[in-house]
């Protein structure tokens, strides 16, 4: 078994969590912070920091770059700093990739969904290096598990895009 992480942040790390957890593939989520300015980010302190969600998968079962088609269809990547009611660069749409490699796919995964034409807008999606992850407070991982009714403005909105553009 070939595991592998990868940071990504599409608005609250809460509704991400969700979705992405049930992917096939994934082993693990953990909500927490990164790309920001301080140390200790916690949640009602983390300037500059996006609330992104770090993910375990299987490299033998899901590729980094269906992770990242996946991703792009449970968000909206054309809205700069904002998803849904949320707005700030917390909940900024970006990618932490680690290796060029990773860089590169994300920047074919961004060329393909403009591509597609299913968004009125242009992806506005961030590409950063990946520094310090931090993960978040207790009561903020799983955190629709623990709180069904809890808010979420993330959604399966559209089929694969990697179908359209092979």
């Amino acid at each position: 078994m070939s595991i592998k992480q990868a940071v990504l942040a599409g608005g609250c790390f809460w509704g991400l969590e969700d979705l992405i957890r049930n992917v096939p593939g994934v082993t693990d989520t953990e909500a927490g912070y990164t790309g920001g300015f301080n140390q200790d980010p916690s949640y009602e302190h983390h300037p500059g920091h996006a609330e992104a969600v770090r993910i375990t998968y299987n490299l033998d079962e899901l590729s980094y770059k269906q992770l990242l088609d996946f991703f792009f269809r449970i968000h909206n990547p054309t809205t700069l700093n904002k998803q849904g009611n949320d707005i700030g660069t917390s909940y900024r749409s970006a990618i932490f990739y680690t290796t060029e490699e990773e860089k590169q796919l994300a920047e074919e995964m961004i060329q393909i969904v403009n591509a597609s034409n299913r968004w009125e807008n242009p992806v506005v999606t961030t590409l950063e290096p990946l520094d310090t992850f931090f993960p978040a407070e207790e009561t903020h991982q799983d955190y629709l598990q623990k709180n069904p009714d809890g808010y979420t403005c993330h959604r399966i909105q559209f089929d694969s895009y990697l179908q359209e553009s092979s």
